[in-house]
């Protein structure tokens, strides 16, 4: 799967490099948004008829939250990290840690808030994130476990990268990758504020 994810953004580079037509580049957002919304669409089909699924979260009851809150730690500590080690304030570097993938939201807050800068480098680095989960969730999944498989998507575990995370790891993990990727998303225009208005 990793190698048809590579090879996919490799084919859509070089044709939106030297093939596609300005005319046709226009509809891509319309096209891709759609293509979402079908894979979605699907995997809510197939969550709806895996009852067992339901009866499982449910006696999972409030440890299901577990899984957000040590994601947004460990997002939130390996920005700090790294931004010592290149140099960046630490309310830069958490604050762009706390975006979890969401690039649109998190790069508008700092460029609004704080400067255009680390909005930019906000927007860089949560979109690099996205791309990075496609290629390492199977890899995740595989030889370290399902629950860790969730962690990279972060945020976008609710839509974007909901389906790759279902392909890993199946779809009885579906829920628990919604969830988590919805707590985080909530969690974004609070954090984001938060963390780059310390001193």
């Amino acid at each position: 799967m990793t190698w048809i994810i590579l090879g996919s953004v490799g084919i859509g580079l070089a044709l939106g490099h030297w093939l596609l037509p300005e005319q046709i580049v226009q509809y891509l957002d319309t096209v891709t948004t759609t293509a979402l919304y079908l894979m979605l669409f699907g995997i809510g089909i197939d969550l709806g008829r895996q009852k067992e699924v339901w009866v499982r979260l449910w006696n999972m009851g409030w440890k299901v939250l577990w899984l957000p809150i040590l994601i947004a730690t460990g997002s939130l500590a390996g920005a700090a990290v790294a931004g010592l080690l290149i140099g960046l304030p630490f309310n830069e570097s958490t604050a762009i840690g706390a975006g979890f993938g969401w690039y649109s939201l998190s790069g508008v807050l700092i460029a609004e808030i704080y400067n255009v800068e680390t909005g930019a480098l906000a927007f860089i680095t949560n979109v690099a994130r996205e791309l990075l989960t496609f290629l390492l969730v199977p890899l995740v999944a595989r030889y370290i476990g399902r629950f860790s498989a969730v962690a990279p998507g972060g945020a976008t575990a609710m839509d974007t990268t909901l389906p790759v995370i279902t392909k890993a790891t199946g779809s009885d993990m579906a829920v628990i990758a919604f969830i988590s990727g919805s707590v985080l998303t909530t969690l974004v225009p609070i954090l984001v504020p938060f963390f780059i208005q310390l001193k």
